[in-house]
């Protein structure tokens, strides 16, 4: 599962797909890309994993296409050990109570079905994510203080 969404849009893209790797990860990139056509620069935030990069698109897709995909990106990795900072984590974590509860699905095809339907649900109600950890409180927890600044 590749857990995106749009938080304060209330846009879902969680995606279900055979395994995790680098294409998987460029084609869902790619699709997330094409729902912003007139956007000339969309910020993705994401943890490290080893096929979050540009490499991966590359190796998709070619270095030309890409590269021009890349590179309307702005890319924001979320600190190592710091999932619970990543708001796809708790994308997937609604994903689960909502659409999957307690069942097991028993194929890939079922999955991508299910999926489908949960992220036409939530984009029709326009499901947004109230993220509660505010600067302050990133400050306080990573006992970091602005220079200059105190609060």
């Amino acid at each position: 599962m590749f857990g995106v969404v749009e938080p304060k849009g209330g846009r879902h893209f969680t995606t279900a797909t055979p395994n995790r790797c680098g294409a998987e990860f460029a084609r869902m990139v790619e699709h997330v890309v094409e729902q912003y056509p007139a956007a000339d620069t969309i910020h993705l935030v994401m943890d490290n994993l080893n096929i979050h990069c540009r490499k991966s698109l590359t190796d998709c897709f070619g270095e030309q296409k890409g590269g021009d995909i890349w590179d309307r990106l702005s890319v924001h990795y979320t600190p190592k050990h710091g999932s619970w900072l990543d708001q796809a984590e708790i994308e997937l974590s609604m994903f689960s109570r909502q659409c999957l509860g307690a069942r097991r699905i028993p194929d890939l095809t079922t999955l991508k079905r299910e999926t489908r339907a949960w992220n036409r649900k939530a984009n029709q109600k326009r499901t947004k994510i109230n993220w509660r950890f505010t600067r302050k409180k990133a400050r306080k927890v990573f006992k970091y203080e602005a220079p200059g600044r105190r609060d």
